[in-house]
């Protein structure tokens, strides 16, 4: 197929912009939670994967962490099971449980891995199955919201991630982890996701949302918040639902020694690379 010499241009023009960026990020880690419309939509879902496999392909090193709610949700209707979430974060007994990791163990993961495999890169799967790659625990805190089984992250084993990274492959994470006990834990994808980026003192955490970012009282999107704003947010209960783990997960990795956390829409055609490679990039940045 011929394409006309503007167009040509534009996609030059792209490429020759994304380069100081390639650069910049070169060998450096960058993890990548990734759920919500971007794994509800196949279109969305392809452009993900396909992003995820040029990064690799031109020399960085993505971490994925993926969650599974609308797929976890549809299933959890077919039995007959509603669905509760309290501070964003989704009430899991022992038939949840089962349904999560069949959700997220059997069919995201390996599409997810699927997907970049057929893109040309190499992704390997990382689960509480085949690795311990998470460590969980439950806190006072989950405890007194009445969860479940529904834990944090205790543990991040950052050297079978390193190993992924020896092969030249992208860790393809799903977010249930076994205690100390060898009971499995549900784990929020977005904290997962934090506190993987902490371990690896990764270079960003970009984290996958459905709308397009953090908003103020008016609604209007907040392109760049400090910390202590993002602090404020949360404690006013601006960010509700959904956005509370996410701005938490992001608080937390700049604060410890991640350089810079973005939530961004997922509902945009290659979010991830318009964050990574382009000077505005889309969302809200939490330096």
């Amino acid at each position: 197929m011929n394409i006309s010499r503007k167009n040509a241009e534009n996609i030059a023009s792209v490429l020759s912009e994304g380069l100081p960026y390639i650069q910049k990020f070169y060998g450096k880690s960058i993890v990548v939670k990734y759920g919500g419309a971007a794994m509800s939509n196949s279109k969305l879902r392809k452009g993900f994967a396909k992003d995820i496999a040029l990064m690799k392909l031109v020399g960085m090193n993505p971490i994925v962490v993926h969650g599974g709610g609308p797929q976890i949700k549809k299933e959890l209707k077919k039995k007959g099971l509603k669905e509760l979430f309290i501070s964003g974060l989704r009430v899991t007994d022992e038939q949840t449980m089962g349904i999560v990791n069949e959700v997220l163990i059997n069919k995201v993961n390996k599409e997810l891995v699927s997907l970049i495999n057929n893109f040309g890169a190499k992704a390997i799967s990382l689960t509480y199955k085949n690795s311990r790659v998470l460590e969980g625990k439950t806190t006072s805190e989950i405890e007194q919201l009445d969860l479940g089984l529904v834990g944090t992250v205790d543990k991040v084993r950052n050297n079978e991630i390193k190993k992924i990274f020896s092969k030249n492959s992208v860790p393809v994470i799903a977010p249930s982890a076994l205690d100390k006990y060898g009971k499995c834990l549900n784990i929020n994808a977005d904290q997962a996701a934090g506190a993987i980026a902490k371990s690896l003192r990764a270079e960003k955490l970009i984290l996958l949302t459905n709308v397009k970012g953090v908003v103020d009282n008016n609604g209007s999107l907040l392109s760049k918040i400090s910390k202590k704003r993002a602090r404020i947010i949360l404690d006013k209960n601006i960010a509700r639902g959904g956005m509370q783990p996410k701005l938490k997960a992001a608080i937390y990795s700049v604060s410890n020694g991640v350089k810079s956390s973005h939530i961004i829409d997922g509902r945009l055609p290659h979010a991830v690379l318009l964050e990574v490679l382009t000077r505005e990039g889309v969302g809200t940045l939490i330096s």
